[in-house]
């Protein structure tokens, strides 16, 4: 996919001169290390809550970067899947390769919503596969259901990243981290006593608000030296398309 997507991407996108293609799917140096950054501390601002909940567990730091860890860690083939494998290719063909194509017929906040779709439905494959492990058919499509929901709120802030920076490390790396942290546990934090329970609580709260706040001078296109002007070219296509339809009918 990740040889076939770009290729299918670069043939349907009418525009195909004035902008390199390699623009369009985010492959680019410039702004890439602001893209990568940015990115990683904002998604750690809203995992706030779940991150103090690691250190409240007396999970030590040490243990988790030490070279011993990370070498085991690169020998296994599902973490490497996991963080590796996964983040770069669904970032690369549902963010790199879709959201080109969706910016010619909607104008950019429309398909902030509606690219994470199908990035929501391609995770419906894990009804089955939970199935096969036992679960029963009604509790394993509640599941997937979920699922579906929490990645599709994801593929929308992924797809958020991705058009404000125009590069697709940004995605890659915040999709690595949302990986790693898993979905927010909050039935752990309801088991540990006070004062602890409702200080991850407020910290989950906070950095969800904290969030909201800084996503909106985070994602500011000249941040990251993202030239890609989405909705210009939206408006171009648009042009184009009208005046090929017009040349056919005369």
């Amino acid at each position: 996919m990740l040889i076939f997507s770009p290729l299918y991407t670069w043939y349907f996108i009418s525009d195909k001169t004035k902008v390199p293609i390699r623009y369009w799917l985010g492959l680019k140096w410039d702004g890439i290390f602001m893209s990568a950054a940015s990115s990683l501390f904002l998604t750690c601002i809203l995992f706030v809550g779940p991150i103090c909940l690691i250190f409240c567990k007396n999970i030590q730091l040490k243990n988790i970067i030490s070279i011993e860890n990370i070498k085991s860690k690169l020998t296994e083939l599902i973490w490497l899947r996991n963080y590796v494998v996964a983040p770069i290719s669904e970032e690369f063909t549902f963010r790199a390769c879709i959201i080109p194509l969706l910016l010619q017929s909607f104008q950019p906040m429309t398909t902030i919503f509606i690219c994470p779709i199908f990035f929501g439905a391609a995770h419906f494959n894990q009804w089955i596969e939970r199935m096969r492990a036992g679960v029963p058919c009604l509790d394993a499509f509640i599941m997937s259901v979920f699922q579906f929901m929490y990645t599709t709120i994801f593929g929308a802030y992924s797809a958020l990243l991705f058009i404000s920076t125009g590069n697709v490390i940004g995605p890659i790396m915040a999709h690595k981290f949302c990986n790693h942290m898993g979905f927010p546990d909050f039935r752990e934090m309801f088991q540990f006593q006070e004062p602890k329970r409702s200080c991850l609580l407020v910290l989950s709260l906070v950095g969800l608000i904290l969030w909201c706040i800084l996503v909106k001078y985070t994602t500011d296109p000249h941040i990251y030296s993202n030239q890609m002007d989405w909705t210009e070219m939206n408006q171009c296509n648009t042009i184009n398309s009208s005046n090929n339809f017009e040349k056919n009918i005369l």
